[in-house]
């Protein structure tokens, strides 16, 4: 088959971003010609994986969005390939992935607690995301034999009632870990090597929080949180991991919620694995997540998890067995945080996490996306010929 790929970016750091490259190698792997179709690229996924790169000119984030998926829009009409497969914001493909989830609801529930009510209402800011929605509209109304992806049950459920999709053209694909890389084995190696250098003895319980956008992840309600249940357990210690732009308030507030001796901010880590297996509790009360991998990548390590019901991945969690679901409150996340963190909890929950993540290895989910590829190609031929 003659594949396009399309997604604003190609790169190796992000959670699309990475499933754009599994995916194209994959299907490159298969034998079919793979073309990712991108505004900016940085090396191949697979030697057979080639590039497109339209760059239209726009102003502001928005308008660029915007004129990309116009000009996707011109590219897939001239080409005609045999499946487009879309995981940006574009309207022009056969299957679109929403990885990302519905805008609209990251706008109500997330955008709209992080920023200040005069920066919403900033001309660039409102151009933007009207742009963003109606792209997303526009994609998600002209569906005709076109799939659509969801990675949480709760992303199909949202664009649902959003946009009275019909049940026969959704697929929920859970995303998927590599189980190799994030594995438990390396507890003994570079992650007791992280916890040495965070300072950390081998018998204090370290709690790992890993997201980009701390507000939106909400280490806001967790800092408070874990000083409640530091005055009870003095051995628990906070490992905090990834960058945002005001993480020296952050630190300020843990200077004012005095757990500035047992919370660490090491930044963006290019090894996450090892900030997994350097901790004994994965936590991460988020405000917005389709399917936050970490969540994921930490029980492929032998971690429980703790996270919101705002979290598609919450999803595969069994309540006391590999973690715990809970709302976006306070005092219930230091119910949680007491609760894995007395009587071994935590390490007999770890070993069941990792048999759930074995479930959800990327292998299966590019298999189970590839069944649906071929089904696509199948239907969409039976329409090109019907219309012949």
């Amino acid at each position: 088959m003659k594949i396009a790929v399309t997604h604003p970016r190609q790169s190796w750091l992000g959670g699309t971003e990475r499933y754009l490259n599994h995916l194209s190698a994959y299907l490159a792997e298969k034998g079919h010609r793979v073309t990712i179709i991108c505004r900016h690229h940085e090396s191949p996924p697979h030697p057979d994986v080639n590039f497109i790169t339209l760059k239209p000119v726009g102003i502001g984030v928005g308008h660029r969005n915007w004129r990309w998926a116009k000009a996707v829009e011109r590219n897939v009409a001239e080409k005609e390939y045999d499946v487009v497969i879309g995981l940006g914001r574009t309207w022009s493909q056969d299957i679109y992935r929403l990885g990302g989830g519905c805008h609209r609801s990251y706008y109500e529930m997330v955008h709209r607690v992080m920023n200040h009510k005069i920066k919403q209402f900033l001309t660039l800011s409102i151009i933007k995301h009207t742009l963003y929605n109606a792209i997303e509209k526009k994609a998600l109304s002209t569906l005709f034999d076109q799939k659509i992806v969801c990675n949480s049950k709760m992303v199909k459920a949202d664009i649902q009632a959003r946009y009275r999709i019909p049940e026969s053209h959704i697929s929920v694909i859970y995303n998927g870990v590599d189980l190799e890389h994030f594995h438990p084995g390396h507890r003994n190696g570079k992650g007791l090597k992280l916890r040495r250098k965070c300072g950390f003895k081998d018998d204090e319980f370290v709690i790992l929080f890993l997201g980009n956008g701390y507000k939106r992840k909400g280490l806001d309600l967790l800092l408070p949180a874990f000083r409640t249940i530091s005055k009870n357990r003095p051995d628990a210690r906070l490992l905090v991991v990834g960058r945002d732009k005001n993480i020296n308030w952050y630190k300020s507030l843990g200077r004012n919620l005095n757990i500035q001796d047992r919370t660490i901010f090491i930044g963006k880590q290019k090894d996450v694995a090892a900030c997994y297996n350097a901790a004994d509790l994965y936590v991460l009360p988020t405000r917005y997540d389709p399917f936050a991998n970490s969540t994921l990548e930490a029980m492929a390590c032998g971690l429980p998890a703790v996270t919101t019901r705002r979290n598609g991945a919450s999803e595969l969690i069994v309540e006391g067995i590999h973690g715990s679901v809970i709302g976006i409150d306070e005092a219930e996340l230091v119910r949680q945080l007491h609760y894995w963190s007395v009587n071994g909890r935590a390490e007999t929950a770890g070993v069941n996490a990792r048999q759930l993540s074995e479930k959800h290895g990327i292998e299966t989910k590019m298999a189970d996306f590839y069944h649906l590829i071929e089904e696509t190609c199948k239907t969409k031929s039976r329409w090109k010929h019907n219309l012949n």
